[in-house]
């Protein structure tokens, strides 16, 4: 790091910015100034991003005063095609000098082309700043620019003001046609003059005095820490999503909290409606009691602090008492009609044009359903009320004005109408998991009802040849795979998959236009694996060691998977793994010769003779293993083998000149392969 260094600073001010872009503007103007540095070789320090309502700013500590002087080589032509028979040099030697304006003389022709080398002086970095700055703005991820008054300008917000210091010494430029200055400005309200800024260190304390946090970061804990405090003296617990604690950071250059209050009659809406209004629409912080209820008291952060906060307060408790009362008189309005005869409606709804209507898809979710319940251990019956019912909800007027509560609705309808609490807690838990790490379904009826809407899905969509590509994914099958897997394995249902898309398919039967759906569904399934086993620290080999066995069992894949994890870490893996591949090779090539079984009197070798003794009496011994899918067990005895296996590799000629004594011996290695392959192909473990 170069001694002779400023601290530089740039500050663009705009009309507020839009604040779900904030953080990630401010990320990327960081981002791209750290980039211009690097391509123009400035040595810096730290890149600080700072970001508030009406500013994005970045300081750089410690950047280099003059770029360093560097050394630009540029090729030719060929030397043999620079130069004539001669000597003289050819057109295409006269214009590469002309081109770097320099005599044939001063080219380099000692390599295989002419070359020129010069010494290049670095440029101040004054000089360079303007456009490393203009060129990063230019840069920044905004999907829609805008052009105000008669400029034609573009950029997300009209410009006001543009701060760039280099040491205490404003850089003389014009960006945005905004003039560089060291004057920024203060709070819209509690400082609306000018603040002058005389160095980039002292620029967010200068701010601060001015009543604007311009540090995003700090910001942020600063509305989370005050929020809690102001949450804790109701004996509260705020919820406090992060996309909607960095949207208020984004709108607000003072926060200031204020608790207010709503009519308790409202909590009996369910209180996801009254919450998704609360932060969706209003930007609240809604207040949880201990059992985790709604709290008829909500917290707002304002961007002033008022001399008079009741009035705040009165005019937030006046926004939000319209929306509340549009979604009590919707449930209200919902609970007149029970959700059996909202079916109705959806005889009408599309669920996809070419497998019918949402009413049909949950027919053949309640089928479904009703035979996965039976084989879990659930009701039959609730399944396949709770499969039927799982769509109804749809046709309310809640989820109508609130989509998102999809599910969670009909769970506080049914529960109204007093059905069974599995049918009701199903028609929420048929969407979990809704997101990665989300919780799974509860109840064995929720279970149920999840797989089946999922597997109805895939098999659907898959059956019309709409499946997943690149990016694509518009019916999500990939995550509702992932979460199917997780419901199967995580609650250990041994499931068998083919079975149950063979039950999906047939009740699309003639809606069905690939013929192959049941295959191509299953190996969709199968190219999940890997992504689901990822998230637990499984490599990819070790999922593939475990599908090359070939089964549909998710269940019975995950113990298989762990099985091999367990054995890699045994000493004697890696040995065992190459001789599995090896033996896999030379079956490959000469399994057909192999005998029906092993002859114990054509084994010669003593070698061969112990590895067939213990291969014999671990069949026996691994059968029960195997029968109760203990398949770690049933490894852990297999890496005792690695003895035998090494003295039989390095004693006896597989290849044996006698035809019967190779045909035993290979058929020695197939019973040592097929006792392994009853657990997975360990010869496809890397390393």
């Amino acid at each position: 790091m170069t001694t002779d260094s400023r601290d530089f600073l740039v500050e663009l001010g705009t009309e507020e910015l839009p604040p779900k872009a904030l953080r990630k503007l401010r990320d990327a103007f960081a981002a791209e100034i750290a980039n211009g540095l690097a391509r123009a070789g400035l040595p810096h320090g730290t890149v600080r991003p700072l970001a508030a309502p009406r500013r994005l700013a970045v300081i750089v500590e410690a950047v280099g005063v003059t770029q360093p002087d560097r050394t630009v080589s540029m090729d030719g032509p060929p030397v043999k095609a620079a130069f004539d028979a001669q000597g003289n040099p050819t057109p295409a030697a006269l214009g590469f000098a002309k081109k770097n304006g320099v005599d044939i003389a001063e080219l380099d022709r000692s390599g295989e082309k002419l070359r020129f080398v010069r010494q290049v002086k670095g440029e101040p970095a004054v000089a360079l700043l303007p456009g490393i700055v203009q060129e990063s703005l230019d840069k920044l991820p905004i999907a829609k620019r805008m052009r105000w008054g008669a400029s034609r300008v573009e950029f997300v917000r009209p410009a006001q003001w543009l701060v760039m210091l280099f040491g205490k010494d404003v850089i003389d430029c014009t960006l945005l046609e905004q003039r560089a200055g060291n004057h920024s400005r203060g709070h819209r309200f509690h400082h609306p003059a000018a603040v002058a800024i005389h160095e980039p260190q002292q620029y967010i304390a200068a701010l601060r005095k001015a009543h604007v946090m311009v540090d995003f970061d700090a910001r942020r804990e600063h509305v989370r820490d005050s929020v809690q405090a102001l949450a804790a003296s109701y004996g509260a617990t705020p919820l406090m999503p992060d996309a909607l604690l960095d949207e208020v950071t984004a709108l607000v250059e003072w926060p200031v909290p204020l608790a207010c209050t709503f009519e308790k009659r409202f909590l009996d809406v369910p209180q996801e409606a009254l919450i998704s209004t609360m932060q969706d629409n209003q930007k609240y912080f809604c207040l949880l009691d201990k059992h985790g209820k709604l709290m008829p008291v909500f917290i707002t952060v304002a961007n002033i602090d008022s001399k008079h906060p009741e009035l705040i307060v009165a005019g937030n408790e006046k926004v939000v008492r319209p929306r509340l009362t549009d979604a009590e008189f919707f449930y209200k309005q919902d609970l007149k009609v029970p959700l059996a005869q909202r079916n109705e409606r959806l005889k009408t709804v599309v669920f996809q044009a070419r497998l019918g209507s949402t009413y049909a898809k949950a027919e053949r979710v309640s089928h479904l359903a009703a035979g996965i319940a039976r084989r879990i251990g659930g009701n039959r019956d609730e399944a396949a009320q709770a499969g039927l019912l799982s769509k109804a909800d749809l046709a309310t007027e809640l989820v109508g004005e609130f989509p998102e509560l999809q599910g969670i609705a009909g769970r506080y309808y049914a529960t109204a109408e007093k059905l069974p609490g599995e049918v009701a807690a199903a028609l929420d838990e048929q969407y979990m998991p809704r997101f990665a790490g989300d919780r799974l379904p509860l109840t064995k009826t929720g279970a149920a009802v999840a797989l089946a809407d999922k597997l109805d899905t895939l098999v659907g969509i898959f059956g019309i040849n709409q499946p997943p590509t690149g990016d694509k994914d518009p019916f999500a099958l990939r995550r509702a795979t992932l979460g199917a897997l997780r419901i199967v394995i995580e609650r250990e249902f041994d499931l068998d998959f083919a079975e149950l898309v063979a039950e999906a398919a047939q009740l699309l039967a003639e809606k069905l236009e690939n013929r192959n759906v049941q295959q191509d569904v299953l190996d969709f399934v199968a190219g999940r694996y890997p992504a689901y086993f990822a998230e637990q620290g499984i490599a990819v080999d070790t999922v593939q060691a475990a599908l090359a066995v070939g089964t549909s069992r998710p269940l019975d894949v995950a113990r298989r998977v762990h099985a091999v994890q367990a054995f890699r870490a045994l000493p004697e893996a890696a040995a065992l793994a190459a001789a599995n591949k090896r033996v896999g090779n030379i079956l490959a090539k000469d399994g057909a010769a192999a005998a029906a079984a092993v002859d114990k009197a054509l084994l010669v070798d003593d070698a061969e003779k112990a590895l067939a003794t213990r291969v014999m009496a671990l069949a026996a011994e691994l059968e029960p293993l195997f029968a109760k899918g203990d398949y770690d067990a049933a490894l852990a005895k297999l890496a005792g083998l690695r003895a035998e296996v090494d003295t039989f590799f390095d004693k006896v000629m597989v290849n044996a000149e006698d035809a019967k004594v190779r045909a035993n011996r290979l058929a020695l290695l197939t019973q040592l392969r097929g006792l392994f392959l009853r657990t997975a192909d360990i010869g496809l473990l890397q390393g």
